[in-house]
């Protein structure tokens, strides 16, 4: 049914398609900090990578955090805060050394303050993981789609197209 309009499902054949195959081969730079910890740790999750013996790509992320106010009552505190993470990352082919690749991705999360301290950084902690976590399925679907294009062959040259008598 899809066929008919062009559209394949990106991961045809399951944990062993030819994607699946591509993405477990994407091992994946250590990442700065606590964020980094979790954004590594995700994209290696559903990279599949941790298995792979000989990586054949790499993707090499940068993380950018901000934690500010959003809501500033009339006494100048704050009841909510808004969380933005950004990544900037390749995808490097390890063989030539080309980057495939080059993209951001980017998640917002908004935190309630209350008067409870512990609630607060209970709240900032779990707003951090479920960003690593966004920003990490973001990548690996850029990833996926990237690795499943075709490569681009390089054009016929004048005098190889012309038919020689």
């Amino acid at each position: 049914m899809l066929a008919g309009c062009g559209l394949q499902p990106l991961y045809t054949g399951g944990g062993s398609g030819a994607v699946a195959r591509e993405v477990s081969a994407v091992s994946v730079s250590s990442i700065e900090g606590k964020a980094g910890y979790l954004v590594h740790n995700a994209l290696t999750d559903r990279l599949g990578a941790a298995g792979h013996s000989t990586p054949r790509f790499r993707l090499d992320v940068r993380l950018d955090e901000k934690l500010a106010g959003m809501i500033v009552q009339a006494d100048n505190s704050v009841s909510r805060e808004r969380s933005v993470m950004r990544a900037r990352y390749q995808l490097v082919d390890l063989s030539s050394g080309a980057i495939l690749l080059d993209a951001t991705a980017d998640a917002d999360a908004g935190i309630d303050i209350v008067s409870s301290e512990y609630a607060v950084i209970a709240a900032e902690q779990t707003a951090q993981e479920n960003l690593a976590r966004d920003i990490a399925n973001q990548i690996v679907a850029r990833v996926a789609t990237r690795l499943r294009q075709p490569e681009a062959k390089p054009p016929e040259s004048p005098q190889a197209a012309t038919p020689h008598p």
